[in-house]
């Protein structure tokens, strides 16, 4: 089925409906992805910014890029959160990761055609032989492989790609005072996760950004090592090849090549977390301590950064949730608000037998579960099921 039609007359219709605006960047971003077409490669970060932004050479900046690519996957998100899709459900989405549009939800026209009927066998008898003791072969091997603890991990395990292991960092950049050096400082900023980052607000918003230096730092929460205390025996006894790298250093290539396991707090997910809520009904709300489903209105907030030096019982939330990126890559997302809930999540994701609920859930291809981890003082001391559910 030729879905060019289709993918066109979406294309006018978000126009019409000013979804990428009437004018601007985000506007020549569409305008540029559109005229690809459907079938179109994934354009790279530097063709985007020559071609779209006008950035040569040196020049190229990858930040802006991300920053309207960004921009413009909300738009459409947006709208078909707000809007049915066209005909046949047809939907334009821009894939995380993937810097092209493409053309999902479009029923297809006809059934594929039927295999013509032979009036002769189809295998000899020597042939059904040689298939059995393929298949006797075949289900030794899958005797031999390394057993996995629950269904969560069943397709890492069947994947014949690595594990790339990311770990959720912080970017931290310098603030230099020329004349007060002593009052210098590092600074933590959501808007800045690598030092592309840093260089366009510096270049944005001077004013604000002037006295700042990338000095080669970030850092990791300390509750990632209990993260990765419960995932990495999971992954040696299913024996993959693992290597680890902190999210900051995440490249959209590398879901190409390898399955993803990601341990870490919910504003450290960087290039994830577009992919880990594409999916779901779920979003962040207005800081990292909040999660909110876009279908209910419903907030789940977590108290521990008001709560945790006083002796009172606090609540933080955990996301846990399985799923097929656009490369074909399994990811697996192990994460939470603040510290508390990945402590108390970690051990759940791995254990015997995942909790009443999640397991129906991950016996799907893609599912997601919000787990409420009561803590106190930093400590977690009870957890509850909130959701558990498939994924679109």
């Amino acid at each position: 089925m030729d879905v060019t039609p289709l993918f066109e007359s979406e294309i006018a219709r978000l126009r019409a409906a000013q979804v990428p605006g009437e004018s601007g960047r985000v506007r020549e971003l569409f305008d540029y992805l559109a005229a690809r077409g459907p079938a179109a490669e994934s354009a790279t970060q530097d063709e985007l910014a020559r071609e779209v932004f006008g950035q040569q050479g040196s020049d190229a900046d990858d930040a802006t890029v991300r920053v309207y690519v960004h921009r413009l996957r909300k738009k459409l998100e947006d709208f078909y959160a707000a809007n049915e899709a066209g005909e046949h459900g047809a939907h334009i989405v821009l894939p995380s990761g993937t810097y092209a549009l493409r053309l999902e939800g479009v029923e297809s026209a006809a059934e594929a055609p039927q295999p013509a009927r032979s009036s002769k066998p189809a295998i000899s008898i020597a042939a059904v032989a040689a298939l059995i003791v393929i298949a006797l072969a075949a289900l030794f091997a899958w005797s031999q492989r390394a057993a996995v603890p629950n269904a969560l991990w069943e397709p890492l395990a069947e994947s014949d790609r690595p594990v790339l292991l990311v770990l959720g960092d912080y970017y931290l950049f310098g603030e230099i005072d020329p004349v007060r050096p002593e009052q210098s400082r590092l600074i933590r900023d959501f808007r800045v996760d690598s030092k592309q980052d840093l260089a366009a607000l510096q270049e944005a918003e001077p004013e604000r950004y002037g006295y700042a230096e990338d000095v080669g730092l970030t850092y990791l929460p300390f509750s990632l090592a209990y993260g990765m205390k419960a995932v990495m025996p999971v992954l040696a006894e299913a024996g993959k090849d693992v290597e680890i790298i902190a999210s900051s250093e995440l490249e959209p290539d590398m879901l190409n090549r390898f399955d993803v396991v990601y341990i870490g707090l919910l504003s450290g997910m960087g290039l994830l977390e577009e992919q880990a809520f594409a999916g779901s009904t779920l979003r962040i709300g207005e800081s990292y301590d909040e999660i909110v489903d876009r279908d209910s209105g419903q907030v789940w907030t977590s108290d521990e950064a008001r709560s945790l030096a006083s002796p009172a019982f606090y609540r933080d939330y955990a996301y846990l949730a399985r799923f097929t990126a656009s490369t074909g890559a399994q990811v697996v997302v192990i994460a939470s608000q603040r510290e508390t809930g990945l402590r108390g999540i970690s051990p759940l994701a791995v254990g015997a037998s995942l909790p009443e609920g999640v397991s129906d859930a991950a016996a799907a291809d893609a599912f997601e579960a919000l787990v409420q981890v009561t803590g106190q003082q930093g400590a977690d001391l009870d957890d509850r099921l909130i959701l558990a559910r498939e994924r679109r």
